[in-house]
């Protein structure tokens, strides 16, 4: 017996994340704009990145406050993490599943973790195998995924959300909640920042460090530019719709504003000279792109050290 819920899919993003909670959004029929999910789940302004350049910078760091921000947004998450060291791991994976099957019984967007490649996936249905899903490299969907499979990757994650729609917070305290973590998060806490990774200027350090020494990721830093330089995106697209949401203040939003377009300008340069897709294995050892990139990193990183205190200052006056 198969269970589907039609219409379901991810909407492709390179934070595979937030592609997911989107579809899930839409499939609720939630009228929220990509611009406003990024912002104020504070990932817009989000980087994270290994001092090699590990692809596993966007998803490697506790995400735990995109959960608790997205109530601010207007939708709730349940469900259930887990990892392979946990003494529990057969019975959550189990539970995981069931659950699973229960939300989607109740039609509820469901989405979970590295149904293929260690992204995240919407979950859309089931039958007595597995899971269907939706997201990176299988747009259109796939499956069944035996539900015992989850898991049983070089990670060794499990986690899977069903979304219900909420009440959303005022815009005020959307905006003002979303900038403090952004900010906090650019200090890269222990809480939700792991060893070897930075966040914020630190983590524009990192990323010129390792390309100026030649020890960065070619794989690493494609995936990197375009991860973040679409978060930079957004967050110009956020910021415009918040300050027309509130209505200001103007000068410290026109500000921010400049300021993470330079940044999303800049890291575009970077996205074009590491291209995702038709990268070459040579491109990580011509001198002279790295180069480029490493100063277009610097005239990212000064303007984002330029943001950071315009959202200071516009948390100060909301």
């Amino acid at each position: 017996m198969k269970k589907e819920l039609e219409n379901l899919r991810w909407k492709p993003r390179w934070v595979s994340h937030l592609g997911c909670v989107k579809g899930c959004l839409d499939y609720l029929g939630m009228g929220v704009s990509d611009a406003w999910l990024f912002g104020a789940t504070g990932h817009a302004f989000i980087i994270n990145v290994h001092d090699v350049v590990c692809p596993s910078g966007p998803t490697a760091w506790n995400t735990e406050m995109l959960l608790k921000l997205g109530k601010n947004v207007g939708y709730e998450s349940h469900g259930l993490s887990a990892t392979r060291k946990d003494a529990d791991f057969e019975q959550k994976r189990k539970l995981i599943w069931e659950n699973a099957k229960l939300a989607l019984d109740n039609g509820l967007p469901t989405y979970g973790w590295e149904l293929d490649v260690p992204e995240y996936y919407v979950v859309f249905g089931y039958d007595d195998v597995g899971y269907y899903y939706s997201g990176p490299l299988c747009d259109d969907g796939a499956g069944p995924k035996p539900w015992r499979d989850l898991g049983k990757g070089d990670i060794g994650v499990l986690e899977m959300y069903s979304l219900v729609e909420g009440e959303a917070a005022d815009d005020r305290k959307a905006v003002g909640e979303a900038l403090a973590f952004a900010l906090a998060f650019a200090q890269s806490p222990a809480e939700w920042v792991y060893a070897k990774y930075k966040a914020g200027l630190d983590g524009f350090d990192n990323w010129i460090k390792a390309v100026e020494g030649n020890i960065a990721h070619g794989h690493g830093m494609a995936y990197n530019a375009v991860v973040w330089h679409e978060c930079r995106r957004f967050a110009v697209e956020f910021l415009k719709e918040a300050k027309e949401r509130l209505g200001g203040p103007a000068a410290p939003f026109d500000e921010a504003i400049g300021n993470y377009e330079a940044v999303a300008e800049n890291l575009k340069k970077v996205v074009e000279l590491f291209p995702f897709h038709g990268l070459k294995s040579e491109h990580i050892q011509d001198e002279g792109r790295r180069a480029e990139a490493a100063e277009a990193l610097r005239a990212a990183r000064q303007a984002e050290e330029a943001g950071l205190a315009a959202l200071a200052k516009i948390r100060d006056e909301l």
